[in-house]
């Protein structure tokens, strides 16, 4: 059974940091792609950022770039968000999923199979 959890969320002023945390079981983190999204109140869930399976390649929305960084620990089978120069517009629930790399014609992109339960993030001003 795949589980996923997260965990390191809480509450920061404008201009701090936290670090989330994935706890993977029932899947290695070397065979999935991950993602970490994030869904405020009123909202649509957008995604924040992604790694390959490799943990090489990683990608991140226009609003979090140079602020946020995602990481793989393979040996604690456990994906990190490092979100640094946080801002109120970050606060949201935070929940990370685990995908494969799905290609279609001359295009890819991932599909995730797998949710965690989320972790809240709230930034004051």
């Amino acid at each position: 059974q795949v589980q996923l959890v997260e965990s390191g969320g809480g509450s920061v002023q404008a201009g701090g940091s936290l670090r989330l945390s994935c706890a993977a079981s029932g899947l290695t983190l070397s065979s999935k792609c991950m993602g970490w999204f994030r869904q405020a109140p009123g909202k649509e869930r957008e995604g924040v950022a992604a790694i390959d399976t490799g943990g090489v390649i990683t990608y991140y929305a226009d609003s979090v770039k140079g602020r946020f960084t995602c990481s793989k620990d393979y040996t604690k089978n456990t994906l990190y968000l490092q979100m640094n120069s946080l801002q109120p517009d970050d606060t949201a629930m935070y929940y990370c999923a685990a995908g494969d790399r799905v290609v279609d014609g001359g295009t890819w992109t991932y599909e995730y199979d797998y949710w965690g339960q989320g972790t809240q993030v709230t930034v004051s001003s």
